[in-house]
């Protein structure tokens, strides 16, 4: 079954779950470390509530926060290392090596290529080894490009464990249940 299958199957079991009015508006799916896959899914009255694969909801605190966290991380990564900037640099380094062909161009194309492959499409399961990968490739990228001291990309990453933070506090306040 393909992810999309299975987003679509856990808001199913998800929008089972909400109260009065309430109405899924996002799922996404985590694979925290030594939990298998689980879903996060937000309601549009601001409450929270994670999954496992049969659609069940969790109650364990440890796995709620894990998720959450993990899925933002994800998302940031995915933002910081794609997107128009992405494609406007591989548009840029395309064109630098047909007018000027600096050295080391094709490494910089291969490395973006590599970043871009990585990103795939929408949607994604939010795991380590996606943050690991895309970190790895982004690192690469900037060295590539002359950034071998201090990662533009690991210091966005960094800028942005407050948001992440917040928002699995937010889960916590808002989960829809007792959390143990």
């Amino acid at each position: 079954m393909a992810l999309t299958d299975d987003l679509a199957r856990i808001a199913a079991a998800a929008q089972a779950l909400a109260g009065p009015g309430e109405q899924v508006t996002g799922v996404l799916a985590a694979e925290p470390l030594d939990v298998g896959r689980v879903y996060l899914c937000a309601y549009d009255s601001g409450a929270w509530l994670v999954l496992d694969d049969a659609g069940t909801a969790l109650d364990d605190r440890r796995v709620v926060k894990d998720a959450a966290q993990l899925a933002a991380l994800c998302e940031v990564a995915a933002d910081l290392g794609g997107g128009d900037d992405l494609a406007e640099l591989r548009v840029r380094l395309r064109e630098l090596r047909e007018t000027d062909a600096p050295a080391g161009i094709e490494e910089a194309e291969r490395a973006a290529a590599a970043v871009a492959a990585a990103l795939g499409d929408d949607p994604r399961v939010a795991t380590t080894e996606f943050l690991d990968r895309i970190g790895a490739l982004q690192r690469q990228l900037e060295v590539a490009l002359g950034t071998a001291s201090v990662s533009p990309f690991a210091t966005a990453l960094q800028q942005a464990l407050p948001a992440v933070e917040e928002l699995a506090a937010d889960v916590e306040r808002n989960y829809k249940g007792p959390l143990a």
